[in-house]
């Protein structure tokens, strides 16, 4: 009698093991595509803000390349995000213009949203390799995660105008009681 609630023990044991392993399999999949998709709104938001800049500062290459990142193809995507890298690596980004700095906030942007994109499709591909998630075909529901190569952009630190010192304040006399 004891021998049937061990092996009913165990198999409600295997078949708890088995349903965290298929959900932990979904969730990481699923955030992988939410990065994606993060990833993939920082880059367009950082294309359009070079698109501005190069039209404000009347950089034809910098503007090629910035329509070229908003217009490409899905399979031409990363070779035109790093064809903006490099021009943007190659423009001058300085003064205060505010569409500058929104340029190098949103360049900032990507490098985090791609090293976040990374750390989740690495994670994604590591559940798929489990001999158990492969032997029940667990991740057939989904895609196979990519990573998205570009280049790291190492953009300039934007360092605002100083301020101008404030006035010397007199001291105002204090009034009699």
């Amino acid at each position: 009698m004891w021998w049937v609630v061990g092996i009913v023990a165990a198999l409600v044991l295997f078949a708890t093991y088995l349903a965290w392993t298929a959900h932990r399999v979904e969730r990481v999949h699923v955030r992988a595509q939410s990065a994606e998709r993060a990833l993939d709104a920082h880059l367009m938001r950082r294309a359009a803000a070079a698109a501005v800049v190069a039209e404000r500062s009347e950089i034809i290459e910098l503007y090629a390349a910035a329509r070229l990142a908003l217009d490409a193809d899905p399979d031409e995507r990363e070779s035109a995000e790093n064809d903006l890298t490099r021009q943007l690596q190659a423009a001058p980004l300085a003064g205060p213009d505010p569409a500058t700095r929104t340029l190098v906030a949103s360049s900032r942007r990507v490098v985090l949203a791609r090293q976040v994109h990374t750390d989740l499709v690495r994670d994604a591909l590591t559940a798929r390799r489990r001999p158990l998630v492969r032997a029940l075909r667990m991740a057939r529901r989904y895609p196979r995660p990519q990573y998205f190569d570009i280049e790291e952009p190492p953009m300039p630190t934007f360092i605002p105008a100083p301020a101008p010192p404030p006035a010397a304040a007199q001291p105002t006399p204090l009034e009699p009681v």
